[in-house]
């Protein structure tokens, strides 16, 4: 979330409300929501490490505020985020892991835990349906995010088949 934020920032100030705000409108609903709490922790951090600086603003009528804004150190921590592409390869994927170590408990069947994890899957896309339903047809980037869980769903359920038709065919 950390990078998150900065980014945010990089529009200009603004204080935890409006950045939870400013996630939740251009993310939409398919995004999990952020809790104003974890924001502030990680604004502390963010300014502890020099990328952000807070100043208290009086309010007359409410407690004060504390309005960050972007340093030259966090331009340079988003700039290299957005240098640098994800590469996140799915080899340590918990449910591939049950699936081969499944037959060595004796606690589960392989072709058990697909049908499962295919059920878990179906049930996701479903609700993904229902969110791409609900949502705001003017925010694109909401759409698009939905759009994209639903076809990485669709590639998982694509990969189980495949472990599947392969399972069958060694036993």
């Amino acid at each position: 979330m950390r990078l998150h934020l900065l980014a945010l920032l990089a529009r200009g100030p603004a204080h935890g409300y409006e950045l939870k705000q400013g996630l939740e409108q251009l993310l939409g609903s398919a995004y999990p929501q952020p809790n104003v709490g974890q924001i502030y922790v990680t604004l502390g951090r963010l300014e502890k490490q020099g990328f952000i600086e807070g100043e208290d603003i009086e309010q007359s009528s409410r407690p004060n505020k504390k309005v960050y804004r972007l340093t030259e150190p966090g331009q340079e921590e988003l700039r290299a985020w957005f240098d640098k592409p994800e590469d996140e390869p799915r080899v340590r994927d918990d449910f591939f892991i049950k699936l081969a170590l499944a037959p060595q408990t004796g606690l589960a069947h392989r072709i058990d835990l697909i049908n499962k994890q295919r059920r878990q899957y179906l049930n996701s896309m479903r609700a993904l349906l229902k969110l791409a339903a609900a949502e705001d047809r003017d925010n694109r980037i909401a759409h698009l995010l939905i759009e994209g869980a639903m076809l990485h769903l669709q590639a998982d359920l694509d990969w189980l088949e495949r472990c599947q038709e392969e399972l069958e065919e060694s036993e």
